[in-house]
């Protein structure tokens, strides 16, 4: 079994940053994918970011490329959101997420985190 905490969320103005990060413990995941999504209020739990085992491959939702960088660090069981730019729209429960089938859907992940709210005001 994998345990995911996430942290770091929180209230920032628009504009402003903020980095989320997530932790795994029990079975070590170096060699899984890991992924963050997020789901608004009365909204799909939707994709953000995903990264390989060894971090060589990245994807990104398209309402978030260019402001968020995904990260990971196997040594710590760790994983990364740095979150630049933010809009009142990326305004959601982040929730972290580890597996090993396609990055892009929710289907490809076994476990996950209980989620960390992220707000941006206007």
């Amino acid at each position: 079994q994998v345990q995911l905490v996430e942290s770091g969320g929180g209230l920032v103005q628009a504009g402003g940053s903020l980095r989320l990060s997530c932790a795994a413990s029990g079975r070590t995941f170096s060699s899984g994918n890991m992924g963050w999504f997020r789901q608004a209020p009365g909204k799909e739990r939707e994709f953000v970011a995903a990264i390989s085992s060894s971090g060589g491959r990245t994807y990104y939702a398209d309402s978030v490329k260019g402001r968020f960088t995904i990260s990971r660090d196997n040594a710590k069981n760790s994983m990364y959101l740095q979150m630049n730019s933010l809009k009142p729209e990326d305004t959601a429960v982040y929730y972290c997420a580890a597996g090993y089938g396609l990055m892009y859907y929710r289907s490809g992940y076994s476990y996950w985190g209980q989620g960390t709210q992220v707000t941006v005001s206007s």
